[in-house]
């Protein structure tokens, strides 16, 4: 919290990428608040993380002043005095939105009208709350004050209050009266819901903010508010988009757009990819007599444990090497425009360098039963992701595939200089099919049938969302590879007592002249222990052999079948062929493309399509 305010809740600082980031709203015991752009953050209290290949991706897409990424600040001291503001440590929000209404009399009013007053709570934060001193129905006594469930949002990320005078009065009004809301009925469905102007005695449904066909929409045009931002002129911009009523708390009010990597060795040495990895600190180190105090001082703030392991000279080799020209020392010039190729040139080289500190690894046999598809399984016995926040939108998310479609909302006033980061530990593991046997299989008939009507879908379904019809598609190959993964998935849950929430995926799909065609399902912790080996010990010929055959024969027949398989997915256009929740779908933390891109027809015969399946 800000250094003037109060403490009013925590969060996991994970959570401040994926659900609470900036232009987020937060839904606390007694009130809702949103977390402020990165203006308000204390930049110095954010822990700086060292990975050089996701800070060039965030570079390519925010601008190069971005100098650094960093974790959210975190209170490690639970016993600090509560009472005094300088030892508060967190994130700043304020509350949103910022009308209330009073739970008895129904009053409707900014919290900051006066009409409302803060009851903080320093020994419970979360106890803290609004309330209504002059309630005519509290007995003389303060009554709780709750925020409104509407808001407005457009496509385009803007954020702003329900227009209640607006609304209630059709339009621009200089009645001064109070508002007031109240129900009708016995459900709390929207047309029961009401607000009334207590002056001029105007009162309208909820329902009709949502409008109705051939009817124009009752609320005004966008304003362009990002309220994360403030409500100054800084956080209003021209909008020529409609605006939408959404509920406090609905899922579609915040989606994150997040780039990530594994963190994989790009050096030769483990001294040298510990250089590279903290590279924007050593870059300023001028000599080796320099590096030694810099050591010293390392080894009293207790730091850089694994650079202390090393001799200095071992250490400024390492520098002056990555100061060479790039093409001296082509390792260090990643510049793939998609973040996923180095790390498949890695771990479908054939001979993974799984002795580095965050990533340890191995071959293994494949099961004999797969082998001439599946003619390499690597076992990830630790590996480091790390994850950035580089924008968000609202309404609808991102396309994997085609990240301009939606115009991402800024985390900042301005051009950022650090973004918000987390980095996960854990284990997994990669499967590399034969290239060879993919192409044939794409290559069939059959397959290129199946292929057309799933873009014919894809085509209908971004026309009617207004996008460019003809980008994006990801092919037949990555709805085959996403859909084995979410089966797979499910399986290993099974089998190795994950909750299957806590397993992700990372697609490797691509023809042309660079191919692809490889898995890797991971589970990781955002702690230093990462996980326990219970995945990896599945990646064995045996019991990996035993699942893919238990996922591919589950996934013959789903509990929805024959509507699953024979629905006509060109003709409602959906995103998915022969897919659904008992079947192929996984947890939102789980599957990176929403659910979408999948097909069991695809991977194993369906009763509606037995010919186009890559596992006959």
């Amino acid at each position: 919290m800000p250094r003037d305010t109060e403490r009013v809740g925590k969060v996991r600082p994970s959570q401040l990428l994926w659900t609470y980031g900036p232009g987020a709203t937060i839904d606390l015991p007694n009130f809702s608040v949103m977390t402020s752009g990165l203006d308000d953050w204390k930049k110095g209290e954010c822990t700086v993380i060292a990975e050089a290949r996701l800070l060039d991706q965030v570079r390519r897409i925010l601008g190069p002043q971005v100098d650094s990424l960093r974790q959210p600040p975190v209170c490690k001291d639970e016993r600090e005095d509560l009472r005094d503001p300088s030892s508060w440590q967190g994130v700043p929000v304020r509350p949103f939105p910022r009308w209330f209404r009073c739970v008895k009399c129904g009053l409707m009013a900014p919290y900051d009208s006066g009409l409302f007053e803060l009851k903080d709570n320093l020994a419970r934060p979360e106890k803290t709350r609004f309330v209504h001193p002059g309630c005519p129905r509290g007995r003389g006594r303060p009554v709780d004050a709750v925020p409104v469930r509407f808001m407005v949002a457009c496509r385009h990320g803007h954020l702003d209050e329900f227009p209640w005078s607006w609304f209630v009065h059709d339009g621009p009004s200089d009645c001064p009266g109070p508002l007031y809301f109240f129900e009708r009925g016995a459900s709390l469905q929207t047309e029961n819901l009401w607000v009334r102007c207590d002056t001029c005695g105007r009162r309208k449904s909820m329902a009709t903010a949502y409008g109705s066909p051939g009817r124009l929409s009752p609320l005004p045009g966008c304003r362009g508010h990002h309220p994360h931002l403030g409500y100054g002129d800084t956080a209003f911009e021209s909008c020529d988009q409609p605006i939408r009523p959404i509920l406090l708390g609905a899922t579609n009010s915040w989606f994150p757009q997040t780039v990530s990597v594994l963190a994989i060795p790009t050096r030769d040495s483990i001294v040298g990819q510990l250089v590279a990895d903290n590279w924007g600190e050593l870059n300023v180190v001028p000599n080796e007599a320099t590096l030694e105090i810099f050591k010293q001082a390392w080894a009293g703030a207790g730091i850089h444990s694994d650079l202390l392991e090393y001799k200095t000279s071992d250490i400024w080799a390492a520098i002056e090497k990555e100061r060479r020209p790039k093409a001296a020392n082509p390792a260090a010039n990643v510049t793939d425009a998609d973040v996923k190729t180095p790390e498949w040139k890695e771990l479908a080289s054939g001979n993974p360098a799984g002795k580095f500190p965050e990533f340890k690894c191995h071959s293994v046999a494949p099961p004999a039963a797969f082998k001439t598809v599946l003619p390499e399984v690597v076992l990830l016995d630790r590996l480091r992701k790390v994850n950035a926040l580089v924008g968000f939108t609202r309404l609808e998310g991102l396309d994997a595939f085609v990240e301009n479609d939606i115009r991402p909302s800024p985390l900042c006033s301005g051009r950022p200089t650090w973004v918000p980061a987390c980095e996960v530990f854990g284990e997994g593991i990669f499967l590399r099919f034969s290239e060879a046997a993919v192409a044939q299989w794409e290559s069939t008939p059959a397959v290129k049938a199946r292929e057309a009507e799933l873009r014919e879908a894809y085509e209908g379904w971004r026309r009617n969302h207004g996008l460019d019809p003809t980008v994006g598609f990801p092919g037949a190959r990555y709805y085959m590879l996403h859909t084995l993964s979410h089966l797979f998935i499910r399986e290993l849950a099974l089998e190795c007592g994950y909750n299957a929430a806590s397993i992700q995926e990372r697609i490797y799909a691509q023809g042309g002249d660079s191919p692809m065609a490889g898995v890797l399902v991971y589970t990781a912790a955002s702690d230093s222990d990462g996980t326990l080996g219970g995945l990896v010990s599945l990646g064995e010929a045996e019991p990996l052999g035993r699942i893919l055959g238990k996922a591919l024969e589950r996934a013959r027949t789903c509990s929805s079948d024959p509507l699953c398989s024979e629905h006509t997915h060109s003709a409602d256009w959906l995103l998915h062929g022969a897919a659904c929740h008992a079947c192929s779908f996984a947890a939102e933390t789980t599957c990176e493309a929403a659910n979408r891109y999948l097909d069991r027809a695809l991977v194993v015969p369906t009763y509606s399509k037995t010919d186009a399946a890559f596992f006959q």
